[in-house]
């Protein structure tokens, strides 16, 4: 049995190759800010537990509900007591900004904030460079559970989905889920018996891909600078944000696709590579365990790590 499943975002292709022998299960609902869809071999109540946990870490790490961890540090000066899984996010925030040498930025949000894809504004140039006064994620004070901004906001849209998923991935073990697909918004988990073959979109399409990944108990995110963008007679503004500029940033790559065990990770490299360019990002890939990537840069060109074969268009593992 064949199962095809269209998605919205970067990865727009999923085929479930295999039956399952129990009855699956899936649904699909707005949460994380994003469109959700989780899709396993186990019962209802299973599956709406895994819902209910997608809204506990979204009333923990979302920016604007009042309470939130998030909510919390950016309107408090001092040191702020957070759980466990916000402090584990912000210190591997704090790591990818290191490895990105400052590209990767939590503390972007006073910049980010100023942007309306949707509405398709643009800030002035005196709103960015005000605001880039308060970027510098090495404000950040972490003390055991307690956390300092100094004065700095965070935004943790570019990292906190990968964490969840890999939290909705041990809830479903734990649950003795077999096999399934979780799915927030374009970052993806799969696991089980069967193999899987995912979609890379080819930048600025009408859906077209441009290549194939088999995977089997595995992660793929990507990110793409054609996801959400601001088109002008001059240039595109695409929504990876340079934290030191405060515009879109100047890459050569339109998309990185990072196939890897852990999706905190994926999710956060995904976003880095585009930042700091191909030759950097395939540095860091490269010296990263268990992670592979294939980039799309700005001629529409393939390019991939030394763990992946191209057969016919499609990736597989070595």
């Amino acid at each position: 049995m064949k199962k095809i499943i269209s998605l919205n975002l970067s990865l727009v292709l999923l085929l479930l190759c295999g039956c399952a022998a129990n009855q699956e299960n899936s649904d699909t609902r707005f949460m994380l800010d994003t469109v959700v869809t989780l899709t396993a071999t186990c019962n209802s109540e299973t599956l709406d537990g895994a819902f209910l946990l997608c809204q506990d870490y979204e009333k923990m790490l979302s920016r604007t509900i009042e309470g939130s961890d998030t909510y919390n540090l950016n309107t408090s000066n001092g040191f702020v007591e957070v759980n466990e899984h916000t402090k584990n996010i912000i210190e591997r925030s704090v790591y990818y900004g290191d490895l990105s040498n400052g590209k990767f930025d939590i503390t972007i949000y006073p910049v980010s904030s100023l942007w309306d894809f949707n509405g398709e504004v643009i800030p002035s140039h005196n709103e960015i460079a005000e605001a880039l006064k308060n970027v510098d994620y090495q404000s950040i004070e972490i003390n055991k559970n307690n956390i300092n901004l100094n004065g700095k906001q965070i935004d943790l849209g570019g990292i906190a989905k990968g964490y969840i998923a890999d939290r909705l991935l041990e809830y479903f073990k734990q649950n003795n889920t077999p096999e399934g697909i979780i799915d927030l918004g374009g970052n993806i988990i799969v696991w089980g018996k069967r193999d899987y073959t995912i979609g890379i979109k080819k930048p600025f399409s009408n859906g077209d891909l441009a290549a194939k990944i088999k995977i089997n108990n595995k992660t793929v995110v990507t990110s793409g600078t054609y996801e959400r963008y601001i088109p002008t007679s001059i240039k595109i503004y695409h929504h990876i944000l340079d934290p030191e500029t405060g515009y879109a940033c100047e890459s050569n790559l339109s998309s990185a696709t990072i196939i890897g065990n852990s999706s905190f990770d994926a999710d956060a490299l995904s976003t880095l590579c585009i930042l700091v360019g191909l030759e950097k990002a395939k540095e860091i890939i490269e010296n990263t365990p268990d992670t592979e990537a294939v980039f799309i840069d700005t001629d529409g060109n393939l390019h991939y790590t030394t763990g992946l074969s191209l057969n016919n268009q499609i990736f597989t593992l070595k």
